[in-house]
């Protein structure tokens, strides 16, 4: 029995192909915090788990995260997790049918960029001033 000749497959076209825009960016700025908030997330649970061993784990996790060190880590994740929330508003505005004009698109994108950093220094500001 002879053998049926396959043609081959197509290639899609990949990134070196596109060319950067807007919404290319933010999707994967996008799943790369999500990524990120796992380690953010470890974070949290180091403070807890401190929290409940007594004042030494504590006052040595305190010490941590009141160093500018600490102060820079929990900066960069308040700003994963408002551009990541930002991400998310974006696709369920989407997910009702609007923003979808590549103008629109573009604009949104811009502002989850924009709104993540703005949040996040207004997030900063106010908790300087109240403590």
């Amino acid at each position: 029995m002879a053998e049926a000749k396959v043609a081959p497959r197509p290639l899609s076209p990949h990134l070196q192909i596109y060319r950067w825009s807007w919404t290319m960016a933010m999707s994967v700025a996008h799943r790369i915090t999500g990524v990120a908030l796992y380690g953010g997330i470890a974070l949290f649970a180091v403070w807890l788990v401190a929290l409940a061993s007594g004042p030494d784990a504590f006052d040595t996790v305190q010490w941590f995260f009141g160093s500018p060190v600490g102060y820079l880590v929990l900066f960069g994740y308040t700003w994963i997790l408002m551009h990541h929330m930002l991400g998310g508003v974006r696709h369920l505005v989407w997910d009702f049918g609007h923003g979808m004009e590549a103008a629109q698109r573009i604009n949104m994108a811009r502002f989850t960029l924009i709104g993540s950093v703005v949040l996040t220094l207004a997030i900063w500001v106010v908790a300087f001033l109240a403590f």
